[in-house]
């Protein structure tokens, strides 16, 4: 951050779900990875070198309000409990702030975030200070986008990181893996949602890291369906894109397999080119390569398939160079950043250049091909057949550990796992 500057942050707020009831609280990412904190409306400030150097400003007890809508931290557990210098009552933000930014040159804040309470609060402290120069107030002369210093603070998973980010995969995996094994024709596709669900919280988990796409038959050519009501029917193939939460960060696992416990012929063959597609990425998931080399290497092999079973025309090399000739079939990129937000945060290029991975980097390689229902090229058995297939690695010396190999992706692997247990009474 450099000398003379501060970080402040908003925790959040409640959001109405409707009426008078509001959605479950989650903190705001940054604010969370920084002090734990879990309550709305807590401010952090954060001033390196300085005294106090870290403030939070949190709702005060409250016995009444306590009753209806659960336990206050208080300033004193804010000091006791998060390792706060100073806490106060929320509501003395607006006076102590301009004193505690007084001297400082450079302030960062989310800049363009929904977040109608913050930047207020800080026009008027800069306001303030502006007013009172002739007394030797000193206002912050520049104003710094927080998430992008965020971002790159949250990019490389130190060793704490790491340790909830295991835990969240690993409790996907059993996610994963139940639902795989209760799947069969003639249940629904929100009945395996609920027990993908229920295992995630069953392990601790504070739920879905985002909207669990569970998508049978050409449902699964919706990229973020998350209706989840189909009935699952004898010959289709269900994608389930899930993750579990734990201390806020997020796996993100995505398999898709026959809801019978057998691929068709024609259905093995497409999900072959994405396997492949999906284990070439993963390869090149190493130290120094970057996310659109992984890109690359996964869609030639996509396009190599896809010219192979004679949905598109030409030489790979030509092809790689038309966007138009196979883009309705892949539809998206085939990596993102993971970590507290399941698309974490942190630059993809170093000005306008890629940037190089390096060790502690967490990504996902998720090729996948989606075939219109009304697709008069493909051949009828594929119309309507959506597959992907994601994984989330670890960068690391000497090669890409794959932290979600828990839940099997080969053919055999995966017909002999679907169906393999009741689904509960």
């Amino acid at each position: 951050m450099g000398e003379k500057s501060a970080l402040l942050l908003h925790g959040g707020v409640l959001r109405t779900r409707s009426n008078d009831t509001e959605h479950r609280f989650r903190p705001d990412s940054n604010f969370h990875y920084l002090c734990g904190l879990r309550e709305p409306g807590a401010l952090l400030l954060f001033r390196p070198g300085c005294d106090p150097e870290f403030t939070l400003f949190v709702r005060p007890r409250d016995l009444e309000a306590e009753i209806w809508s659960g336990r206050r931290v208080g300033p004193e557990g804010a000091t006791e409990k998060y390792g706060a210098d100073e806490a106060w009552p929320l509501e003395r933000a607006g006076q102590l702030l301009p004193s505690l930014l007084d001297g400082i040159d450079t302030l960062y804040t989310p800049l363009g975030a929904d977040d109608p309470g913050l930047m207020p609060l800080v026009h008027r402290a800069i306001d303030h200070l502006r007013r009172r120069d002739r007394y030797g107030g000193i206002a912050p002369e520049r104003l710094q986008d927080a998430r992008a210093l965020m971002g790159e603070e949250r990019l490389r998973k130190d060793e704490a990181a790491l340790a909830s980010m295991r835990r969240a995969v690993d409790i996907t995996v059993g996610g994963h893996l139940a639902a795989i094994a209760a799947t069969r024709p003639d249940l629904y596709e929100h009945q395996i949602e609920a027990l993908l669900e229920f295992n995630f919280r069953r392990h601790g988990s504070s739920g879905p890291g985002y909207g669990s796409i569970v998508g049978s038959g050409d449902n699964a050519t919706i990229l973020h369906y998350v209706d989840n009501e189909s009935l699952l029917r004898d010959g289709e193939l269900l994608l389930i894109d899930a993750g579990a939460e734990w201390d806020y960060f997020t796996g993100d696992i995505t398999r898709t397999f026959p809801v019978n416990g057998r691929f068709s012929p024609a259905q093995r063959d497409l999900y072959a080119i994405v396997l492949a597609a999906n284990e070439a990425g993963i390869a090149d998931a190493q130290v120094g390569s970057n996310i659109d080399s992984i890109y690359r290497v996964c869609l030639r092999t996509l396009i190599q398939g896809l010219r192979d079973l004679k949905l598109v025309e030409g030489e790979v090399d030509a092809l790689l160079e038309d966007e138009k000739s196979y883009i309705h079939y892949t539809r998206h990129r085939h990596s993102h950043w993971l970590g507290v937000d399941v698309h974490d945060v942190g630059h993809y290029c170093l000005g306008r250049e890629p940037r190089p991975l390096q060790p502690g980097y967490v990504l996902t390689v998720e090729p996948g091909l989606y075939i219109a229902a009304d697709d008069e090229r493909a051949p009828p058995e594929l119309r309507g057949v959506g597959i992907r297939i994601e994984d989330d690695i670890l960068v690391c010396t000497p090669g890409p550990e794959v932290l979600s190999a828990g839940v099997p992706k080969s053919i055999a692997g995966i017909e002999a796992l679907v169906g393999t247990v009741p689904y509960p009474a």
